[in-house]
């Protein structure tokens, strides 16, 4: 589809309509600005080269999160990837179950970093359907019908995969804090 039937002049246009929304959405699912600074300009190479495929079914924006939400996706395959072949090369094997890369997103206050990053590896470890409504909605603000959308399935499923991945991030809140109590009395003892 050209430019001008989606009422824009020109690319640049597009871009300044859209580059705040999906550096935010790859921050949020990447946590580091760097990273998502790389996505940022990813999607919208992608954006420019697939322009002529976008069909219409659905709103300029959403197709551009959808792009955005995969290749924030491929980058943390990517990560993981390159972490692992680090991790083998220098024989740290024995990383704690579950960590993270560092989180570094400028809005959140450097003490609650660590907690906020504990938070974002166990949502890293949700399935990838749970992970990407959970972002979509509750950190991108998106409706669960423009979610759905995005996912491309139902509202009701939306719901369904939010109500499981709240349930599973509340349980892993409580044996976190489990633990906390049993240290603390552990030292106090």
């Amino acid at each position: 589809m050209s430019l001008h039937r989606l009422g824009y002049s020109s690319f640049e246009q597009l871009y300044q309509d859209h580059v705040r929304t999906v550096f935010n959405l790859s921050l949020n699912f990447l946590g580091r600005r760097e990273e998502a600074e790389e996505v940022t300009q990813d999607v919208f190479v992608s954006v420019h080269r697939n322009l002529d495929r976008f069909e219409g079914r659905s709103a300029l924006r959403t197709w551009i999160h959808r792009i955005t939400m995969n290749t924030a996706l491929d980058r943390i395959r990517s990560l993981r990837r390159k972490k692992r072949s680090i991790l083998q090369k220098v024989q740290l094997d024995a990383l704690p179950a579950g960590a993270v890369l560092e989180m570094d997103h400028p809005g959140v206050l450097l003490e609650d970093r660590e907690a906020l990053t504990q938070v974002f590896g166990w949502m890293r470890e949700l399935p990838k359907a749970q992970y990407k409504a959970l972002v979509l909605q509750a950190m991108e603000g998106l409706s669960m019908k423009e979610v759905a959308e995005i996912l491309q399935v139902s509202p009701k499923a939306v719901e369904s995969l939010l109500g499981r991945a709240r349930a599973t991030l509340k349980a892993r809140q409580e044996e976190a804090r489990d633990l906390d109590r049993n240290s603390v009395k552990g030292t106090r003892t």
